[in-house]
């Protein structure tokens, strides 16, 4: 790969994860209530339990 693809690929992973909402915060709570719980990880249902529903 050359450099430029290179730096092309860490600049979009960086603004992916930049975009992402924090876990625990409304904004992520309601995106996971939202998402099928069959493609929820074990952490994501941890995360949820103890960000979302224990508040």
């Amino acid at each position: 790969m050359t450099l430029i693809t290179r730096l092309a690929l860490v600049l979009s992973f960086t603004f992916l994860v930049g975009c992402a909402p924090a876990v625990g915060s409304d904004e992520w709570c309601a995106d996971l209530k939202e998402k099928p719980k069959g493609d929820w990880s074990v952490n994501d249902a941890t995360a949820f339990a103890e960000h979302c529903i224990l508040k």
